[in-house]
């Protein structure tokens, strides 16, 4: 009989979560041949990722996916073989109830937040004995290291982006259909996607200063609500292009990375969308109250620069920091003289900065994916 997976899903941080659980839901179900259920408490977040989804419905399928509505009180009738919280959100307590009850007791995996932090190896996979129930939680870190979970990547990722960067046809046809028409073999592509708080505007203002065309192209959303608001209130070079578009599908979105030359991210799906680019990226991480984001993009950034020539990494460094840092609340772009300084650095690196992109994602290429190292996971623990 084929193992029944329950991946459960609370959103928090809107598409950086369900788009993560809606990705490893889709990998264990068709690479693994898994029976996958996707249980989710908000489908209007997966229908923008994906439009097949019909936010009206509790119950459809997708892709060897079943989709469900988490709706209380709880019908915790089918218990699965193996349930996948993720990012810490409890299933209701009617199925914990129910796992509990069932003879032969499910594998229980709570799949963290993706942290580069040097203490997530020593957590990895640990057990956590339920205090009240006979149960068992395992918690699973994402990683870039060996002795983490890994990252999400569906097998023909790689093929398929290759395929597409080496196709300038195909990426004119792409740009095409996106904004009506192909960038100039010059031109700077830039994609942004942040949260609130990004110094956008002065990304714009500093953009002029590219010796080139420059293109910025934001899915509808925060940062397409900066640019509007840039354009309307300065004067740009005719060769500085800015495109709203509107919020694009998972597999589109990937197009577009892997279609610009710098691509802005935030959270953590399409912070690792991005890597798989090979591609510069900036990444805005999500903002916690305790400022623990700091400790995060310090992790990563240390990772991510080692063995990268001292200059580039601090160009590396200087703008990411610019582009994280704190707005004044009066105004979202005042007191930005850095980031100017740390784009131009950045930008006059870039075919440097290109090639430690590639760098960096044939090593984690060489790594297993996320989703096979929680299938084995749960096959060789008892």
């Amino acid at each position: 009989m084929t193992e029944r997976w329950d991946i459960f899903c609370r959103i928090v941080d809107n598409y950086g979560d369900v788009g993560v659980s809606w990705r490893l839901a889709r990998q264990v179900a068709r690479e693994h041949k898994k029976r996958a259920r996707l249980w989710l408490d908000d489908l209007t977040v997966l229908a923008k990722l994906r439009p097949e989804v019909d936010p009206s419905r509790d119950v459809q399928q997708l892709e060897q996916v079943e989709i469900r509505r988490i709706r209380e009180p709880f019908d915790a009738t089918e218990v699965a073989d193996v349930v996948v919280e993720t990012f810490g959100c409890d299933p209701p307590d009617a199925y914990v109830q129910a796992m509990a009850a069932r003879a032969e007791k499910p594998h229980w995996i709570n799949l963290e937040y993706l942290s580069a932090e040097e203490w997530v190896e020593a957590s990895h996979a640990l057990p956590s004995p339920n205090p009240r129930l006979p149960l068992v939680k395992h918690f699973f870190f994402p990683g870039f290291t060996p002795r983490t979970g890994g990252l999400l990547r569906e097998e023909s990722l790689i093929r398929r982006r290759d395929e597409f960067q080496g196709d300038a046809g195909a990426q004119a046809a792409f740009w095409r259909g996106l904004v009506g028409e192909a960038p100039p073999e010059d031109a700077l592509k830039l994609s942004l996607f942040n949260y609130t708080g990004a110094p956008v505007e002065s990304l714009a203002r500093a953009s002029v200063q590219y010796p080139g065309p420059v293109w910025l192209v934001a899915p509808e959303g925060v940062a397409a609500t900066a640019l509007e608001r840039w354009r309307q209130s300065e004067r740009s070079r005719e060769s500085n292009r800015i495109f709203v578009v509107p919020f694009l599908p998972q597999d589109r979105y990937d197009l577009l990375l892997w279609a610009c030359d710098v691509n802005f991210v935030r959270g953590e799906d399409s912070f690792v969308r991005a890597q798989w680019a090979g591609k510069p990226m900036v990444w805005h991480v999500y903002p916690q109250d305790d400022d623990a984001h700091w400790v995060k993009l310090a992790a990563f950034l240390a990772r991510y620069t080692a063995g990268l020539d001292r200059s580039h990494a601090a160009a590396v460094t200087s703008l990411w920091e610019a582009w994280n840092r704190r707005e004044p609340a009066a105004s979202q772009d005042v007191g930005k003289p850095a980031l100017g300084a740390a784009w131009a650095e950045f930008a006059g690196r870039r075919e440097a900065l290109e090639a430690h992109a590639r760098a960096w994602c044939a090593s984690l290429d060489h790594r297993r994916d996320l989703a096979a190292e929680l299938v084995d996971f749960v096959d060789n623990t008892l």
